[in-house]
């Protein structure tokens, strides 16, 4: 992608398939095939399940589940066709939207409320302190993002630190090595970090959960595909949902299998699950809708346009409107 501005998870190579409806016959009906685009990542929960326990087949999908190792490669695989969907971040949308891509966001997925931070040395203990030093993280990411706006709440700018480009799996062992006394990553690599050393020598110092909504994953389409395959895209949904309702109803067997797909144990999913929220079907419509307040678009949008705006990042923010087509989540929650 000619502008990264890439989701930061990666997925763990977790691959939905399986697809088969049995019609009224009793013959098998062809799936509807996706390729997903998709990074590891704990708010991806929904999927991961939805995948394992067999929804997306239910609803007659085969969905394939096509790990980037790069993940600002995702938005241009969407625009280009490569895939089907991604799983975005908002912040993404708004980048590529402003390149004149119009990609569309159909859903939301999670938004982060801790599960992306920024991680310190624990003589650190103010935002403000980072002045002068070195601070690692992944350019042109939410990580990067979250970055510029914890400094811009106590009057910094990048231009107060010096960065130091790293990929966000890779923070660990530099912060680990010495090489920085602070960075910016997200879940699994932020436990990973305060845990490092016995668990005394790190600690987060700014998250997410300042501001919940401002990083959002989204499952984004471009016009073309909203118009040739809307059942698709419901079908979707419906599994999500789906989900969604298993990791509520049956905790213990849903961490197990998104720890899995992680690479990581039940407990530690469950630990890293509450720094996410994914909204229920009901609360969805409002992320899309009109509002001043977090998490919706129209009071994320903005803040978001200004920082990339402001970081020369794009030349325009694009209409908030634009972003997204509303209609698939309010006819599944009965939002007229």
């Amino acid at each position: 992608m000619t502008i990264c501005f890439p989701l930061r998870r990666a997925l763990l190579g977790a691959a939905a398939g399986l697809a088969m409806l049995a019609g009224d016959g009793g013959t098998a009906l062809a799936a509807t095939k996706i390729n997903l685009g998709i990074v590891p990542w704990i708010g991806y929960g929904p999927i991961y399940v939805a995948a394992a326990k067999g929804y997306f087949a239910a609803q007659g999908l085969d969905v394939n589940m096509v790990n980037f190792d790069d993940p600002a490669a995702i938005p241009p695989a969407v625009y280009s066709g490569q895939v089907n969907a991604g799983t975005e971040t908002y912040d993404q949308v708004i980048g590529t939207n402003a390149k004149g891509w119009h990609m569309k966001v159909v859903m939301p997925i999670d938004y982060s409320a801790g599960a992306d931070a920024m991680v310190s040395t624990d003589d650190i203990t103010s935002v403000s302190q980072l002045k002068g030093l070195k601070v690692a993280y992944a350019a042109l990411t939410p990580s990067d993002f979250l970055l510029g706006y914890a400094l811009k709440q106590v009057g910094l700018s990048k231009d107060d630190i010096t960065s130091v480009n790293v990929p966000a799996e890779g923070v660990p062992g530099v912060m680990a090595g010495g090489s920085t006394k602070a960075g910016v990553t997200y879940e699994p690599s932020v436990t990973g970090i305060v845990k490092a050393e016995g668990g005394n020598k790190f600690h987060v110092l700014f998250s997410s959960k300042q501001a919940p909504g401002l990083i959002t994953d989204v499952l984004v389409v471009t016009p073309k595909t909203i118009k040739n395959d809307p059942a698709m895209i419901t079908a979707f949904i419906k599994a999500f949902v789906q989900g969604e309702a298993y990791i509520k109803s049956n905790p213990d067997d849903a961490y197990a299998i998104v720890g899995k797909a992680l690479g990581e144990g039940p407990a530690d999913a469950k630990a890293q699950y509450a720094g996410v929220v994914n909204p229920p079907l009901s609360e969805m419509p409002g992320v899309l809708a009109k509002s001043d307040k977090l998490p919706s678009f129209w009071a994320s949008g903005p803040v978001i346009g200004g920082l990339l705006k402001s970081e020369g990042q794009i030349t325009a923010i694009p209409a908030i409107e634009d972003t997204y087509d509303a209609s698939f989540i309010n006819a599944e929650a009965g939002v007229k």
